[in-house]
């Protein structure tokens, strides 16, 4: 049976496979940051303080560099995914698997920390209550970038793995 990829198809494959790595290591080191020390940091500071500098983090990430890092590499996983299921590579069950280890990643920012931090946005740091709502947006939306970091990582370990293996 031939290879439904070809040779120069393999290549290509292989050189996105290593991109996708490489994206979602890029990644999992931004939110690692976060759940590392920008948050703690951010913890330490008055309340108000931390708030402010929280909403101008988040009104500055939407910028292209990290858009293309962070949705590119979801739309290379997923065709990735779906080429290594087609290809039936050895290594394909690492790219598969990585391959939806990032995508949780994606669907962690999407459906959980995207909001929050939208409701983030219209909380008035001087407002009364502000020192409460911070405080649970900081134990909360740190517990689960704990999760996006843990996924991205592993994400990028599976599908370099699963590149040398194919």
């Amino acid at each position: 049976m031939t290879d439904p990829v070809g040779s120069t198809g393999e290549a290509l494959v292989g050189w996105l496979t290593l991109l996708a790595g490489l994206g979602a290591g890029l990644t999992a080191g931004v939110f690692l940051a976060f759940s590392s020390f920008v948050m703690t940091g951010l913890g330490r500071a008055p309340a108000a303080v931390g708030v402010r500098a929280m909403q101008e983090i988040n009104r500055a990430a939407p910028n292209p560099v990290f858009m293309v890092t962070l949705f590119g590499t979801a739309l290379l996983a997923v065709v990735l995914g779906a080429v290594a299921l087609a290809a039936g590579s050895p290594g394909r069950w690492l790219v598969v698997v990585g391959a939806l280890a990032y995508l949780v990643c994606i669907g962690l920012t999407v459906a959980y920390h995207v909001p929050r931090n939208d409701a983030l946005a219209v909380l008035d740091p001087a407002a009364p209550g502000t020192v409460e709502a911070w405080r649970t947006y900081l134990t909360d939306w740190t517990r689960l970038n704990h999760v996006r970091t843990a996924s991205a990582a592993l994400g990028c370990l599976l599908l370099l793995l699963g590149r040398g293996a194919s």
